[in-house]
């Protein structure tokens, strides 16, 4: 385990939150000439996930930062490639956190991925001999292709029983040699990487300790200030990864009071000025990066959050989707979303009390108005005269 370091500052609990904030772009201006782009640039990583009940989770975490930006258009910046007699991706798909969109620029940074997925036997799945050529060889001759014009995604057994051409394009998706630039209606658009990644980029010759400093770096930039577990966890790194680079990351060492003594680094440029501005009151996808930590989340808000769409329904206790509730800074209750022609539905709504009610009033009517409802309507909450106050809050 690494030593403690000698810390650069001291940060109370609230100017770590703060710092977070900021970092995470939900405290100042947005910067909403830079965009959609802007926002995965700075995040460094936006997860995907299948779950789509207000919207997919790609599409709520720049909601979330910018405000109600067309759906259509947050999709178009992602997999649109730029414009010239060769166009260039912006983004491609790779596993960073989970499953993520990833600005175009790190591919390079990834080869340190790449690398141990080649090194190792693929995890699931038997694949026959040629099967794997075969994939490389369509794509070649025919160009980007999804897994059902390949050969079928799967067979007809449960969902997870690929076929033999999925298996072997998702193989190469991890080695490197497909690369996924475009999801068309959810499905991945598979394509050869030298095709697709533009040439500066298509390379793994950075080292394993180079591309490992760098997203440790990028890590503690998008999260502002962060422990150990917190940064090593931004990229899913090792922690004996996190140990070998932090002190040649530029990232310093700090002490935030109310962490329990855990060693914490943060971006040096964070800690330059007090972080101030307007905050966003929103709602949030469980899978975006203010709060994909659960221990992080409790640690800097206070607050409990556990996503519970694999919890067995008679054990749910805030609902299927409970999006956490971001305002003034804090979160401040839970809402479980459900659309019902042009109704927005709050299924479920928790609050922490009454100075809750218009946060979440405004974030309902704003995330109604973004995916083309002309309403709301709230179903079950425990208190009912929280209900009550709700209900006239959003009239």
């Amino acid at each position: 385990m690494t030593t403690s370091p000698r810390p650069a500052a001291t940060l109370t609990a609230d100017e770590a939150r703060r710092i977070t904030l900021r970092a995470q772009g939900f405290l100042g201006a947005p910067d909403r000439k830079a965009g959609v782009r802007g926002v995965l640039r700075h995040l460094g990583a936006v997860q995907l996930d299948t779950i789509s009940v207000l919207a997919r989770s790609h599409e709520l975490i720049p909601y979330a930062r910018l405000g109600a930006v067309p759906r259509t258009k947050v999709e178009s910046a992602y997999w649109t490639p730029g414009a010239g007699p060769s166009p260039t991706p912006h983004a491609f798909e790779y596993w960073s956190h989970a499953a993520c969109v990833l600005p175009i620029e790190e591919w390079p940074h990834f080869a340190f991925r790449r690398r141990a997925y080649r090194s190792r036997p693929h995890w699931h799945h038997h694949l026959p001999d040629g099967a794997y050529d075969q994939v490389i060889k369509q794509l070649r001759a025919e160009g980007p292709l999804t897994a059902t014009e390949l050969g079928g995604a799967k067979n007809k057994g449960e969902w997870w029983d690929w076929s033999e051409s999925k298996i072997a394009v998702e193989r190469a998706l991890m080695y490197g040699e497909v690369v996924c630039v475009e999801r068309r209606g959810w499905r991945r658009i598979y394509d050869l990487a030298e095709r697709a990644i533009p040439a500066p980029l298509l390379h793994d010759d950075l080292d394993d300790t180079e591309c490992v400093r760098r997203l440790v770096r990028q890590a503690g930039e998008a999260l502002g200030v962060g422990t150990r577990a917190d940064i090593a966890d931004y990229h899913r790194l090792k922690s004996e990864q996190f140990d070998a680079v932090i002190e040649d990351t530029g990232l310093v060492p700090v002490t935030v009071e109310g962490w329990g003594g855990k060693p914490a680094w943060a971006d040096p440029a964070a800690l330059e000025s007090a972080p101030r501005g307007r905050h966003r009151t929103t709602l949030l996808s469980p899978f975006d990066s203010l709060i994909w930590e659960r221990t992080r989340t409790e640690r800097i808000f206070g607050f409990t959050h556990r996503l519970e769409a694999y919890v067995p329904k008679p054990k749910r206790i805030h609902g299927y989707f409970a999006m956490p509730v971001l305002s003034g800074g804090r979160l401040v209750g839970r809402v479980d979303p459900a659309r019902a022609g042009s109704t927005l539905v709050a299924k479920q709504v928790s609050l922490d009390g009454p100075k809750a009610v218009p946060a979440v009033a405004a974030a309902l009517h704003e995330a109604a108005s973004w995916v083309g409802c002309d309403s709301v309507r709230v179903e079950h909450m425990e208190s009912a005269p929280l209900k009550k106050a709700l209900l006239e809050a959003l009239r």
